[in-house]
């Protein structure tokens, strides 16, 4: 069925990312939910939830980067009229997926020997390990999620990947629920009871997911039967634009935990005001990455039609809207960052949470500061990424990212300034981060990268609804 969306406009960008902000939504409720149960008992789990977590998704996240450019390279194909070949794009995907598995189970000993490196406190270190580890033995299943996902998102089915990322949350918040604190005859399991629900609830996504790609409609349409092979050319495709993104989110999530790990060894109340912090940091700027997959998918199907102008078209409109959903968090993040904070508030008196309360507080504040531009970063290394920009984009974030651990080291660890003022510095290099992939975007460069050869170039192609 035909819709009257403009091509590249505001419409057919929400049209698109509205899903995929829901479904990123809903992925940042589960991890919230992790975290809020568990401050009900002791900010202690919440802090090891945070720790494992990041370190679970840091074990991972060169392979989710990899398999996650399925979503621009399957728009591409989509985009230069080569439907058959999307659904043996998600094949190459699910094989990196399958065999990246071994190698994260292997890597799990270096994980637990950073947690003693960076010096979390004992009270920390053994519920944040155990979390860990039951996260990585389901990292596969969130390796197939991103792979299926990615597909969708490039065919501009985002709601299939809605569908399935409130199917996980319901299934995560119900058990998360039942097994930390022990409900419906289920004994109370603490922060293991989160990292099982948190595992159960992406099974459940991941079925959703897969029901809706053996659907017939969907087999007839990509030719899903035949798209289980090797394709040598396909997986070097993906492997060359992908391990980048790849290698920039491994790199940069090793320093953001690393820049974590210094607030959290600082002392409880230093850890928790920044594990609250982080909360909310994390809350308003997952929807945004929904935003920026809808570019991604827009830019990359645009470009592989040969219509770099509609692309730029596609990625202005995506930075309207984000730059509309930022202003709305930093009402909340200036006006009421007591109210913010006050969410964490164990059920029993915490001298930890007291302590903490003044620094969360400024904190919380303080991030109004960059909200808006994170509008402009997500959008425009989206549209970078869908253009096929990912190595550039890598080497900038990198770098960047590694500068701040250095100065965070310098404040903390040397001059041994307060956590207000690392997290001052955290904040003025977003700012500086944001500037730089805007100047990049501006440049054009990116209007000249050609992945995939349209076969009939610049022609106009369907819109969303005619795929």
């Amino acid at each position: 069925m035909k819709h009257n969306l403009q091509h590249g406009g505001v419409a057919e960008v929400l049209a698109i990312s509205l899903p995929m902000v829901i479904s990123h939504a809903c992925d940042t409720v589960m991890v919230f939910t992790d975290r809020l149960f568990l401050a009900r008992i002791d900010p202690e789990l919440m802090n090891a939830v945070m720790g494992g977590g990041l370190t679970s998704f840091m074990m991972i996240s060169f392979f989710v980067g990899l398999v996650g450019f399925t979503t621009a390279l399957v728009a591409q194909h989509l985009g230069a009229q080569r439907k058959k070949d999307c659904a043996v794009v998600l094949t190459q995907a699910l094989i990196f997926s399958l065999s990246a598995y071994p190698v994260i189970l292997a890597l799990r000993p270096f994980a637990n020997w950073l947690f003693v490196f960076m010096g979390i406190g004992k009270e920390q270190l053994e519920p944040q390990t155990i979390y860990l580890n039951i996260l990585l033995y389901g990292s596969i299943i969130s390796l197939m999620r991103t792979s299926l996902s990615g597909f969708f998102s490039g065919i501009a089915r985002t709601k299939i990947v809605m569908a399935s990322s409130v199917a996980a949350m319901i299934t995560n918040v119900i058990l998360d629920y039942v097994f930390i604190f022990g409900k419906f005859g289920f004994p109370a399991m603490g922060i293991r009871g989160a990292a099982y629900a948190t595992v159960l609830g992406g099974i459940v996504g991941l079925l959703v997911l897969s029901l809706a790609y053996f659907k017939d409609r969907n087999r007839a349409e990509y030719n899903v039967a035949r798209s289980f092979y090797f394709d040598r050319a396909l997986a070097l495709k993906l492997f060359k634009f992908g391990s980048p993104t790849g290698i920039e989110m491994f790199l940069n999530i090793i320093a953001f935990n690393a820049m974590v790990m210094m607030f959290h060894s600082l002392s409880p109340s230093a850890a928790t005001a920044a594990t609250i912090v982080f909360n909310w940091d994390f809350v308003s700027f997952v929807p945004l990455i929904g935003i920026e997959i809808g570019v991604t998918s827009l830019v990359g199907k645009y470009m592989g039609a040969g219509q770099p102008d509609t692309a730029h078209r596609a990625a202005m409109s995506g930075f309207r809207l984000g730059i509309l959903y930022s202003a709305v968090i930093l009402i909340f993040f200036a006006g009421f960052p007591e109210m913010l904070v006050n969410v964490f508030r164990p059920s029993a008196t915490s001298e930890v949470f007291v302590s903490a309360m003044p620094t969360a507080v400024f904190m919380v504040r303080l991030a109004s500061v960059y909200v808006l531009v994170e509008a402009m970063l997500c959008v425009f290394i989206g549209a970078l990424r869908g253009a096929g920009d990912t190595l550039w984009a890598m080497r900038m974030s990198v770098i960047l990212h590694w500068l701040m651990v250095a100065v965070l080291a310098l404040i903390l660890r040397v001059l041994r300034l307060p956590p207000e003022a690392g997290w001052a510095a955290m904040v003025s290099f977003f700012l500086v981060f944001s500037g730089v992939v805007f100047i990049r975007y501006s440049e054009g460069k990116w209007r000249s990268i050609r992945i995939v050869e349209p076969v009939v170039p610049a022609q106009i192609i369907p819109e969303i609804g005619e795929v």
